[in-house]
């Protein structure tokens, strides 16, 4: 299967487990991976035949901006689930969320997690 890879989406959200986070905010990057049949769009040319990244790109800034979760644990899955629902050419897709500035003292360090789903 063919794949889409879309590095670096960065937006500042809110979510985190303590109250200054989700009052001051902080960075977020995300890198995704979609997986799709890309081989029409590769013989027509044409944007309708594939999968417009920019709405991803999109939805991905907006979820981080407008949710306010707890856990990055819950972000990360609420960014997989949307892009499933909301792109229907998507048959999986792989999000990356990193955390650059984690507050944890004496840790210069970022913090990612990764999951992985599919079309049921």
């Amino acid at each position: 299967m063919d794949c889409i890879h879309v590095s670096g989406i960065r937006a500042y959200g809110y979510t985190g487990y303590l109250a200054e986070e989700q009052v001051l905010g902080q960075w977020f990057e995300v890198d995704v991976k979609l997986w799709l049949d890309i081989s029409t769009a590769g013989k027509t040319d044409a944007i309708e035949d594939t999968l417009d990244y920019r709405s991803v790109i999109n939805l991905v800034k907006q979820m981080i901006t407008t949710c306010k979760f707890s856990l990055i644990e819950r972000l990360i899955t609420a960014i997989a689930d949307a892009i499933l629902q909301e792109c229907d050419r998507v048959t999986q897709v792989q999000v990356i969320l990193s955390k650059p500035a984690a507050p944890i003292p004496d840790f210069g360090g970022r913090i990612s997690l990764e999951v992985t789903k599919s079309r049921d």
